[in-house]
């Protein structure tokens, strides 16, 4: 099997969202505290759980990681707006790491969709 930078970009990208799953399922009180911030405790932070876990099975496998990498910008982009307008970058002293990972999800995810452009439906054909 040969590995691409397509892969491994989707690869890092799906283990980030994963990784993150312990924290939300688990009612981790950093998570909770996050999502009570932003008023979306607990349904907002088991939703986005499920979105997370869905994006990065799609990330994972290379047919559908096109759609699994715009799924992932949709939520990157959520966790950046929300550490920049409500959250902060360092938020809870945790020195800006999971403004950090959503950078680097964005980033990847970005890559991805941009080399699957065209498997994803709708929007494919006309990038």
């Amino acid at each position: 099997m040969k590995i691409t930078i397509e892969r491994v970009a989707a690869i890092i990208a799906a283990l980030i969202l994963l990784q993150t799953l312990y924290f939300k399922f688990s009612a981790h009180p950093d998570s909770v505290l996050l999502f009570t911030t932003l008023g979306m405790e607990p349904y907002g932070r088991i939703g986005i759980g499920v979105g997370e876990l869905i994006a990065a099975g799609l990330l994972l496998w290379p047919r559908t990681s096109g759609i699994g990498a715009v799924l992932a910008l949709g939520l990157a982009s959520g966790a950046i707006f929300f550490h920049l307008t409500k959250l902060g970058i360092n938020h809870n002293g945790d020195g800006g790491m999971l403004f950090g990972l959503a950078v680097a999800v964005f980033v990847c995810s970005l890559y991805v969709a941009w080399v699957k452009r065209k498997t994803i439906p709708v929007v494919g054909g006309w990038v």
